[in-house]
């Protein structure tokens, strides 16, 4: 496909809103290949996703977002604007379980998504032979009371070296710090819960939910924010159990749900159709 250009903008709701960001790029030579709206009138917001083809484009891509500006700005709206042709670079975080870190590779190496992935970062040795057979850069660093700050450290200084868009925590089991949250942006950071949040926030959700004796275990995937499993949500997905199912049982049906919604949520994301808003998303797909 033709390089496009992808706006993601939100504003307080008001008539002609479509027509002004419409009109934005078809005086300037635009070719819109997809559109959609959103309109939250509780919150009393209006939200878009809106795609057109570069080629044509009056505007240098180094000029349309300030353009855009120019029209934001008033309006009191926020936006983003990503290009398709720009491929983004991807950090994996993973403990010990790897069933998520192979699904994200396989899944790049059938391009079923456009990114590259150069490192692997990891508070375990054991996935270490993963990282090999792919060519993948792997960093092991142990993670304890006494040295998380400066691991942390030397976390973004990894992450600023291999120039990193995207953090996907894939079983990474522990918790992002509000320091390293603010220096880089939590909606740029994924985190796969085995639970269908709100329920069963934090530690062994399978073992919670099998002495509940729940009929339905499920995944979400969201972004990471200061408060534990309380990010927006971007999405999630659920499996029947029955009274026959253990705990090894969940588990299981729990990893192959985990895979899958974190697949999805990491091609949302990447295919530019999540739009954050407090705490919620609008996910164009």
């Amino acid at each position: 496909m033709k390089p496009t250009a992808t706006l993601l903008f939100s504003c307080p709701d008001r008539q002609g809103l479509v027509a002004k960001v419409a009109n934005f790029i078809y005086a300037n030579g635009g070719n819109i290949v997809h559109a959609d709206h959103h309109t939250d009138f509780n919150a009393g917001l209006f939200l878009t996703r809106i795609e057109w083809q570069i080629e044509g484009f009056n505007l240098p891509r180094e000029l349309i977002a300030p353009a855009f500006g120019a029209i934001s700005q008033p309006l009191g709206g926020t936006y983003q604007i990503r290009f398709s042709d720009t491929i983004p670079r991807m950090a994996i975080w993973v403990s010990r379980q790897n069933h998520c870190l192979l699904d994200l590779i396989w899944r790049q190496q059938a391009r079923e998504f456009s990114a590259e992935i150069p490192l692997i970062i990891s508070n375990h040795p054991d996935l270490e032979p993963i990282a090999k057979q792919f060519g993948i850069d792997y960093y092991y660093l142990p993670i304890t009371k006494d040295n998380k700050e400066a691991q942390q450290q030397r976390q973004l200084e990894l992450l600023k070296e291999y120039r990193i868009d995207l953090v996907i925590l894939a079983k990474y089991m522990q918790i992002i710090s509000p320091e390293f949250i603010d220096t880089f942006p939590s909606h740029n950071i994924i985190n796969i819960h085995h639970s269908f949040l709100p329920a069963f926030v934090g530690a062994n959700p399978y073992h919670k939910a099998y002495e509940r004796g729940v009929k339905i275990i499920g995944a979400t995937g969201h972004y990471v924010t200061s408060e534990l499993d309380a990010g927006p949500i971007i999405e999630q997905d659920v499996v029947r159990v029955t009274h026959r199912d253990e705990v090894d049982d969940l588990i299981r049906k729990g990893k192959d749900l985990e895979r899958i919604v974190l697949a999805r949520a990491v091609r949302h994301h990447l295919q530019n159709q999540v739009l954050v808003y407090g705490n919620k998303t609008v996910v164009f797909d």
